[in-house]
């Protein structure tokens, strides 16, 4: 039996097996019934770990053992796999989403928080900056850095972007105005950004403006801005730069007021 390396490799990926089990079950499910010895001969695996690789697959029901001698072992149909696989993967993050909500209010957490405090208190707050790669990871500190935000929440955005913000951010932005923080958005704005013109009506203030740009200003403190067009970019190397810098971002925050005034309100750009 010849399977390419490829599929042994999504395999390992889809179903966490290694190598080793990923080439066992593969020989199984070609044969439909087979012993330890052949599955062995036909993976290429070694005779010593194939009765382990298969009490392995076994545990995770991959295999079903067949009683008599000498000993067989049946494959488990493939959609069935997938949806035990499905079921464990829920009964595992379950349990440890669990565990990390069961930290909240422990000494661990406090500890935690008392360290951070102490480090952030001795550093100058220029000394708080970083890049971000990828833009998930850009959104999960976007989230962050937008949640802290006490009286002002500035976005200069694409139309991409926004229509990004509400699917990401909306919970927080629902947030944040309950808090009396005063979001303002601006972003090209034609028809395909109607939805979201609608859907964030209610949480923030919306402009037109025909500037391309990806910045965002919290409370006049600090700048997460992204260097790249989004048009332009892969996702996964989309880039940005955070910084904690109140006098460049008071600056900012000014120029942007400027531009602000000059531009249209949502709803009249877009006839709504």
């Amino acid at each position: 039996m010849i399977v390419k390396d490829e599929f042994l490799s999504k395999l390992r990926r889809y179903f966490g097996l290694n190598l080793y089990e990923v080439k066992i079950w593969t020989a199984l499910l070609s044969r439909g019934v087979s012993t330890a010895g052949e599955l062995s001969d036909i993976a290429n695996v070694p005779r010593s770990r194939s009765y382990d690789i298969l009490e392995s697959l076994e545990k995770k029901g991959f295999v079903v053992m067949k009683i008599g001698k000498p000993i067989k072992y049946i494959a488990v149909s493939p959609k069935e796999i997938v949806e035990r696989v499905k079921k464990n993967v829920r009964i595992e993050s379950d349990e440890r989403i669990k565990r990390l909500e069961d930290l909240k209010g422990t000494d661990v957490v406090e500890e935690l928080n008392s360290l951070h405090t102490q480090g952030v208190e001795i550093i100058e707050p220029s000394d708080l900056s970083g890049s971000l790669k990828g833009r998930h990871n850009l959104y999960n500190h976007m989230e962050l850095v937008i949640k802290s935000a006490e009286e002002t929440v500035t976005i200069m955005t694409t139309t991409e972007g926004l229509l990004r913000k509400i699917e990401g951010l909306k919970p927080v932005f629902e947030q944040l105005k309950k808090r009396g923080v005063k979001i303002r958005i601006s972003a090209p704005l034609n028809k395909d950004a109607i939805p979201a013109v609608k859907d964030l009506g209610s949480v923030a203030e919306l402009r037109h403006t025909d500037s391309k740009a990806r910045i965002i200003v919290v409370d006049r403190k600090e700048i997460l801005f992204m260097i790249n067009d989004d048009k332009d970019v892969h996702p996964t190397y989309d880039v940005g730069i955070w910084v904690n810098t109140p006098f460049f971002a008071n600056a900012l925050e000014d120029l942007f007021e400027l531009a602000w005034k000059e531009m249209k309100p949502a709803k009249t750009v877009l006839k709504l």
